[in-house]
């Protein structure tokens, strides 16, 4: 049984805000105990309304609870106060090229928690935290592949300016799957948590590793692209070497993402290049040694 967070929890809003202020001007940090959507609230507040301005400063808005959380492809992401980090990044942006912004979130996020050079003696140098093309963090534990985290990027536009928000979900304690659920209603790989893995954080100590490191990324990639994070996704890419299927029902090997953020996959017409974000990449079951469902 997982120990209840504290009322309120003591998030590190100031310590943010002093470490991203100077590169992020007007950037500010909120913190609402319940809201549907931090990705849609963001996105209202962006858009604004007949009678409230639009606006377009940087924001963190971290929501202790969602009651209607999104993924990609309007998926319901689960949350629970406490065992759950969620989270939206907004801030314009301007990069050349927007392709494999989701993945160099995933990257950023990843190698806060788990930095490559800490798993080179472990798992024969294979990370236990591993990205799966295009949004989600995979945790590798004993019991095979688990769900550690998802990332949902939106975009709009307003008067010649481009806003992105990222939104992030961590499980930093996995929530138990309801025994008695069918398994169409199961998620296809079950969750994971953050703290089988780093017990000692929790979902306040957790965004202050992660925040900024991550707009630096952000920043990185719209200077440089997806190409300079192409090697460190290629490091933690459990598609790679994998059967996967597609939306389309075709099949093929993973070969992992191209300089454009690209998933790269062999099939029987030749090699393509998966670029949409509608598009469902899902491992062949027979080709998952741990067991693990397709996601």
């Amino acid at each position: 049984m997982s120990t209840p967070p504290p009322n309120p929890i003591r998030w590190p809003a100031e310590a943010l805000w002093e470490a991203l202020a100077p590169s992020l001007p007007g950037f500010t940090v909120e913190v609402l105990p319940e809201i549907d959507s931090s990705n849609t609230e963001l996105m209202r507040r962006f858009r604004g309304s007949p009678t409230v301005e639009p606006r377009p400063e940087p924001l963190l808005l971290v929501a202790e609870q969602q009651t209607a959380g999104r993924g990609r492809l309007g998926r319901q992401w689960q949350s629970r106060r406490g065992d759950s980090l969620t989270f939206s990044l907004g801030l314009p942006l301007a990069p050349t090229d927007w392709s494999g912004l989701s993945l160099v979130a995933g990257v950023s996020v990843a190698d806060s928690l788990e930095p490559l050079a800490s798993s080179a003696s472990s798992q024969g140098g294979k990370p236990r935290i591993g990205l799966k093309w295009p949004n989600d963090l995979w945790l590798s534990t004993p019991q095979g592949e688990r769900k550690l985290a998802g990332i949902l990027v939106e975009t709009a536009s307003w008067e010649g300016i481009r806003y992105v928000v990222i939104g992030i979900g961590i499980n930093i304690r996995a929530v138990a799957l309801d025994p008695a659920a069918p398994a169409a209603a199961l998620p296809a790989v079950p969750p994971g948590g953050l703290q089988e893995l780093l017990p000692e954080l929790d979902a306040p100590a957790t965004l202050l590793r992660i925040i900024p490191p991550l707009v630096q990324a952000v920043q990185a990639f719209e200077r440089f692209g997806f190409a300079p994070f192409q090697a460190r996704f290629a490091a933690r890419d459990v598609l790679a070497g994998r059967a996967v299927q597609l939306s389309d029902g075709s099949t093929g090997t993973a070969h992992g993402a191209a300089e454009n953020g690209a998933l790269l996959v062999h099939t029987a017409a030749g090699m393509k290049e998966i670029t949409s974000s509608e598009v469902s990449v899902r491992p062949v079951a027979a080709h998952n040694p741990q067991g693990a469902r397709p996601c």
